[in-house]
């Protein structure tokens, strides 16, 4: 831990009562004591000083949903988010099968049919002639599906006698053999014939991207299970190795899966067991798929899909019981839902389980929350539901939303909506899906543009927020979230000395100077873990 003074900045401090400050003590890693640079010097006459130089600092971002793990990982993997066509992604796919060793699996993500002018969904035999012998399996732009060859369908022991699994789909052509396209829990029948990720590479990893957070400004991270076999037990293992060799520099707030909620329940954990650098979080569940793979959950067909209402993984009997057997073992819930659909469901789960979670304290949480239908905007607040949402997919997805869900949009991606209500926002990337750059994260949130087209109108601007309702949604909301507002959150005595020094003031321009904006210092605990060219400290 660090004592030091920061001294000579504008200090954004998130709290209401004293919102700018010029210094800021630190002593064993927490907060001392904020004001003016004269008095704090007075104060604190022996601290070290760091001089800030008159630079914008804010509290410390938190992703409050991340995937960090295949963060990491998939820099060693075939990268398909830039491939402009069908025919471009698999021509980055053939010269990684070049370079592969024998008999190895060929893996990537990214690809996004819905940006491909080819408009299909890509099968087995767009891969076949390239790579006859390795299998690959490519998980799409959002993670609920994989597009695999006829290989990996061996290797897996999937074809046409394999059923659908609960929650899950084997698309298939015309004569009944599954296509290539692996749906949603399905997935998990590909995972399985994979050799695992290894320690040392989970290891490698969580380290690359927690240093890429740094530079980014990001302090903690709400580690979340996502699609792939690693990111559970495995991961959570490795971030306790980690952190035992003194090698985690980065908050972590991490989800289980929900099948292994009945092993940490007799291995008698809670959410909220671990320390300030390592605690074990809410129980993830999927409701359903997404609006990219028109699997999300709806009432009615995604537009100019008739009969397609997407994949509900559980029933909502199920997911009322998911949260009921949570909660009795000491489990808050954190529950992915895009569609309008599966998001009453999920409402309607937390809703019969209210007095259980009351007693518990439990935070639970929606991740996504992408589409609601207007009567159940109010239930979060009433249901004391955090709102767990990206602002970064309201612009990337603000076409395919118009496509599939037409006028429903409305009620996409409704932060003000939500606000208004009463609800609390934690916002975060869903990185690597999308990019872990908070500053695009806030511009997005504010202005309902993309960063790309800055002249352009905004997407429903009557959902956008304002700055500082932003800035503390990926802060105050995030230490809300997490059960840790008393500790972190805002630039207060007693909280960790967590935050982030900008090269420019973005709370006093106009929102475009958040593209042009640049982290230059990370300090988690009073240490610095991060120092542009640009920074002395």
């Amino acid at each position: 831990m660090k004592d030091v003074l920061f001294i000579n900045g504008r200090i954004y401090t998130l709290e209401p009562s004293s919102p700018l400050a010029e210094a800021l003590a630190v002593r064993d890693g927490r907060i001392a004591a904020v004001g003016r640079t004269a008095d704090l010097r007075d104060a604190f006459p022996r601290l070290r000083s760091v001089d800030l130089g008159g630079r914008a600092v804010v509290p410390g971002f938190v992703d409050s949903h991340i995937h960090l793990p295949s963060c990491g990982i998939n820099l060693e993997r075939v990268d398909l988010t830039g491939a402009r066509s069908l025919l471009e992604a698999v021509g980055l796919v053939a010269a990684a099968v070049r370079r592969a060793r024998s008999a190895t699996w060929v893996r990537g993500r990214g690809w996004n049919k819905n940006a491909w002018p080819e408009q299909r969904f890509p099968s087995k035999d767009d891969l076949d002639p390239i790579s006859p012998e390795h299998p690959v399996a490519l998980s799409s732009r959002d993670g609920h599906l994989v597009w695999v060859n006829s290989a990996a369908l061996r290797l897996a022991r999937v074809d046409w006698t394999t059923p659908n699994p609960p929650g899950g789909e084997i698309s298939r052509d015309y004569r009944g053999q599954p296509s290539g396209l692996i749906k949603e829990e399905a997935k998990q029948l590909i995972w399985n014939a994979m050799p695992p990720v290894d320690e040392e590479t989970l290891e490698r990893g969580i380290l690359a991207a927690a240093e890429a957070m740094h530079r980014l400004g990001i302090v903690g991270v709400h580690s979340f299970v996502g699609t792939e076999a690693y990111e559970g037990a495995p991961s959570f293992a490795a971030y306790q190795r980690l952190h035992a060799r003194g090698a985690l520099k980065l908050r972590v707030w991490i989800t289980l899966p929900v099948h292994a909620l009945d092993h940490a329940i007799r291995a008698g954990l809670r959410t909220g067991f671990g320390n300030e650098w390592l605690r074990v979080g809410p129980v993830k569940i999927f409701a359903d798929g997404t609006l990219g793979s028109q699997t999300a959950s709806m009432l009615e067909p995604f537009d100019g899909q008739p009969g397609n209402t997407g994949i509900a993984v559980y029933t909502r009997e199920e997911l009322t019981q998911l949260v009921e057997r949570a909660v009795a073992g000491g489990f808050w819930c954190a529950i992915h839902a895009i569609g309008d659909r599966a998001n009453r469901w999920v409402l309607d789960a937390y809703d019969a389980q209210a007095e259980a979670s009351g007693h518990l304290g439990a935070r639970h949480r929606i991740e996504h929350v992408q589409l609601l239908h207007p009567d159940d905007l109010p239930r979060l607040a009433r249901l004391r539901v955090v709102a767990s949402m990206q602002p970064i997919h309201a612009t990337s997805d603000r076409d395919i939303a118009e496509r599939y869900w037409g006028g429903r949009s409305r009620y996409a991606y409704a932060w003000r909506s939500l606000l208004d209500h009463g609800a609390v926002l934690a916002f975060g990337s869903d990185a690597p899906v999308e990019t872990p750059d908070v500053l695009q994260g806030v511009y997005a949130a504010v202005t309902r543009r993309r960063a790309g087209e800055p002249h352009s109108a905004s997407w429903y601007p009557q959902e956008a927020l304002t700055l500082d309702e932003a800035f503390r949604a990926y802060s105050v909301g995030a230490a809300y979230a997490s059960g840790q507002e008393g500790s972190r959150g805002t630039l207060t005595a007693g909280k960790v000395a967590d935050f982030a020094v900008l090269d420019h003031d973005v709370m006093q321009a106009p929102p475009e100077i958040l593209l042009d904006t640049r982290v230059e210092a990370t300090v988690i605990g009073g240490e610095v873990v991060y120092a542009g060219p640009g920074f002395a400290g």
